[in-house]
């Protein structure tokens, strides 16, 4: 999560179930993120146990898939409203109605809509509010002035796919298999500005940030299913896709850090402790993530001593310079020549997909402005409505004075990955990749460094080690939805489940089970030919 943070202290293994204040403390924001999570993780727990892999509730069941290619230039599939679960997360596919707007009283006729709106509810559409795919986004509902009553493939709310993209169109030969991706990431006033509490003032931005479930219908070719032909049974389908979603789902590489007192630290006379191998002036959470994906030979990082969480809202963008609604909040958190940024928006992140960062070549203080190394690429920074920002990354290609910064050339602007030895970052952090990864754009490890201790928090073995480990996220979840046959139909691959209530029984446990023990007892002796009835206490013979 790109926020402000201190740390994060949440461990599922410690199998603590609750955070509890004590008085006179000072209360920190990993103590409540971890009741959060505590709470979130037991909740996901249940649902997960009760429900399975993924499911939904019967009669709400959501995300129904429908082909649709009457009419268009492209295929599209629809996407019924109703909620979903997957590994125990709660997707809701339900299409929020607009409001109705008040006329202005100089019966103009002039309505100001919605402030906004969804950020996915434009996406599909050209300033002219015309859908990509060639139509009207309310010929769907039957008139050109309707919302339509659901999400389609090309204007789902996070989906942001771009028609002339090739590889965002529905696969062309049939069959396919639609299915949804999940996960969760972060957001900030920066990109939804309802979170901020104007009464504090502009000297404060924001206060608390939010955690979004992001889900996405996507279409798997069946060729990369690895299924046989004729084989299409739908546990067969199910099967073949958890066995997919799981190679894509592990972990494939690990890393560690560590903080060592670096070269020429006797020449820096103003730390508190000579000895401190972390030689930073301030705690930070430094965050070391994936940019470009693939093998160690591809992949590359770049890194936050904020968390990534120095944020600057983009209000226009010409060529080169970037106009931006603040330049941070002090010294330590704006804009400086030689910075690295990333040109980020809604569709951006959402996509996954990252472009070269770019380098601050000039900053304009009056005007509120920067000048980057290049005109950022892919039609990002373009659509105020998808929220458009600059974020600080914080490495260099040339290492700062004290032996601060990492070494080495960059490539696209970020770090090259090297494996099997120790990397600096700065201030005597330093980090290590294991040899034979496998890299994903997006996944990040966090790594507290403190200068109480002047070391950072990083867990190690009897031997004090440091320990390989995952990535901290993303975290990313599938679930199969339908098997699409174009021509010959859509096979349904969801699951239902019932409600576990029932009827209130008209007796008590006990009367119930003596009725059903006399009932038994009934039919054993008609089976046997004995007449039912009170048996023959006198003792007599006929």
């Amino acid at each position: 999560m790109h926020a402000d943070l201190s740390r994060i202290t949440f461990r599922p293994e410690r199998h603590y179930s609750a955070v509890l204040a004590q008085q006179g403390r000072v209360q920190l924001d990993a103590d409540a993120n971890e009741q959060t999570a505590i709470q979130l993780h037991q909740a996901r727990t249940i649902a997960a146990d009760l429900i399975g892999r993924h499911g939904g509730p019967a009669g709400a069941t959501g995300f129904a898939i429908g082909l649709d290619s009457r009419g268009h230039e492209l295929d599209d599939l629809t996407i019924g409203g109703g909620r979903y679960y997957v590994d125990g997360i709660l997707c809701d596919a339900s299409r929020p109605a607009p409001g109705d707007a008040v006329e202005d009283d100089d019966g103009d006729g002039h309505d100001g809509g919605h402030d906004g709106g969804h950020d996915g509810e434009d996406a599909g559409r050209d300033g002219g509010g015309r859908d990509r795919t060639g139509g009207r986004a309310g010929d769907r509902a039957g008139g050109t002035d309707a919302t339509p009553a659901h999400w389609t493939y090309w204007d789902q709310p996070d989906g942001h796919r771009d028609p002339e993209r090739p590889g965002d169109r529905l696969p062309a030969a049939f069959p396919y298999l639609a299915y949804l991706k999940v996960w969760e990431r972060s957001v900030t006033a920066a990109e939804d500005p309802a979170l901020r509490e104007v009464a504090l003032g502009p000297d404060v931005p924001d206060t608390a940030a939010r955690v979004k479930v992001v889900w996405q219908v996507l279409a798997l070719p069946g060729s990369e299913l690895g299924v046989e032909d004729g084989e299409t049974g739908k546990d067969t389908l199910r099967t073949a896709f958890r066995r997919w979603a799981d190679e894509r789902s592990a972990p494939g590489s690990r890393m560690a850090a560590r903080s060592r007192r670096p070269e020429r630290a006797d020449e820096d006379p103003c730390l508190l402790r000579p000895d401190a191998r972390y030689r930073g002036p301030e705690n930070q959470l430094y965050r070391v993530e994936v940019h470009e994906g693939g093998t160690a030979d591809e992949a590359t990082f770049k890194w936050s001593r904020e968390n990534g969480s120095v944020v600057l809202p983009v209000d226009g963008l010409d060529g080169t310079w970037v106009e931006l609604a603040t330049l941070g909040g002090d010294g330590r958190l704006d804009l400086n020549t030689g910075d690295r940024v990333e040109l980020a928006d809604t569709a951006y992140t959402s996509r996954g997909e990252p472009l070269p960062l770019l380098r601050v070549e000039e900053v304009d203080l009056p005007g509120r402005r920067v000048r980057l190394s290049g005109e950022p690429g892919g039609g990002v920074g373009r659509r105020p409505e998808l929220r458009p920002c600059l974020r600080r990354w914080d490495h260099r290609e040339e290492p700062r004075r004290g032996g601060r910064g990492a070494r080495g050339r960059l490539r696209g602007g970020a770090v090259p990955v090297e494996e099997g030895r120790w990397l600096p970052l700065e201030d005597g952090v330093e980090v290590y990749f294991e040899p034979g990864g496998a890299y994903r754009p997006g996944d990040h490890w966090l790594v507290p460094a403190r200068t109480a201790t002047g070391a950072v928090e990083w867990p190690v073995n009897a031997a004090r080690k440091p320990l390989l480990r995952a990535p901290a996220g993303i975290q990313v979840h599938y679930a199969p939805l339908a098997w699409v046959m174009g021509e010959h139909g859509v096979s349904d691959l969801r699951l239902s489940f019932g409600p576990l209530a029932g009827p209130v029984p008209s007796a008590t446990e006990e009367e119930l089970a003596a009725e059903a023990q006399a009932e038994a007892e009934a039919r054993a002796l008609a089976a046997q030919g004995e007449p039912e009835g009170p048996a023959d206490t006198t003792g007599t013979q006929a």
